[in-house]
């Protein structure tokens, strides 16, 4: 098959996924079948019927509403091109601005004189917020918290790939008290990306049915049952005048910030995505008292 041919082939692709409902239908195709010829379309010149074979399976697997990322095994997030596998949670764009205000936290304070700013990543899943901070911080110190095998093994995959020896990761509870206990009044910054979603509040077939609902459900009925132990774990991590920046479902804002001050938090303010709806807790703990 010639360039001609592919490029009518993939225009069709597009077409099939358009009618199953796929929300990005072109991108998808024309990803999918430069993911199979190794190349993009415009310097591509031809595939071989193996190619051709290939490229029209991992169609139908989309049209079945098999997520991108599986059939790739690539996900992006803040431009680190991050493993994915199935049985674990694939990170969403809204994650980078909540990553985003981790890493300005931490920058903030090594402009304050924090030589080597301590963030940990609570929850971390495939390691993508712990590697974006180890990425954009060079001098911060990471350490990264996840209790599920499959997650751990990627998240372990991907900063071994990424970020040799720059992130700490540790099998546990990340709510567990005695999770890094010996990091209790040390830490600059907690992030996390905990499980949120309210009982019953899936909507999304892909989410549903591919990943991992351990990472979706935050418990209670109200989705706020693991955040709001995390919330009293990150300020027993803290110290004084520490942040924390933690994902959190669009309606959850003002009970976070109630959570937030509840356990000890003296400031709480709920922060956008880029489509202006609530998505995180930025909380911060009493600063010192000066002598």
């Amino acid at each position: 098959m010639d360039r001609f041919a592919l490029r009518r082939l993939v225009r069709e692709a597009g077409r099939r996924l358009e009618e199953a409902g796929v929300s990005s239908p072109e991108h998808d195709a024309r990803l999918l079948a430069e993911h199979v010829v190794g190349t993009s379309l415009v310097m591509c010149e031809g595939a071989d019927g193996e190619q051709v074979a290939h490229y029209l399976s991992l169609i139908g697997q989309r049209a079945e509403r098999v997520p991108l990322q599986h059939l790739t095994g690539v996900m992006w997030f803040r431009g680190l091109e991050l493993e994915c596998r199935p049985g674990v949670f694939i990170v969403r764009p809204e994650t980078e601005v909540v990553a985003g205000a981790a890493i300005e936290a931490a920058r903030h304070m090594s402009a304050d004189g924090v030589a080597a700013p301590l963030v940990v990543d609570l929850c971390t899943g495939s390691g993508a917020i712990a590697l974006a901070v180890a990425a954009e911080v060079p001098r911060s110190r990471v350490v990264a918290v996840e209790v599920a095998d499959d997650a751990v093994d990627l998240a372990r995959d991907n900063c071994e790939r990424h970020a040799p020896g720059r992130v700490r990761l540790v099998q546990a509870d990340a709510a567990a008290p005695t999770t890094l206990a010996e990091l209790d009044g040390q830490v600059d910054v907690v992030v996390s990306n905990p499980p949120y979603v309210p009982d019953g509040a899936l909507e999304d077939a892909e989410t549903a049915d591919h990943d991992p609902h351990r990472a979706l459900f935050g418990g209670g009925g109200d989705g706020l049952a693991l955040p709001t132990a995390l919330v009293r774990r990150a300020v027993a991590l803290l110290r004084p005048a520490g942040v924390l920046v933690m994902e959190h479902d669009a309606g959850q804002g003002a009970a976070l910030r109630a959570a937030a001050l509840g356990a000890g938090f003296t400031e709480a303010v709920t922060g956008q995505d880029l489509a202006g709806r609530d998505r995180y807790l930025r909380a911060v703990t009493e600063r010192a008292s000066r002598a």
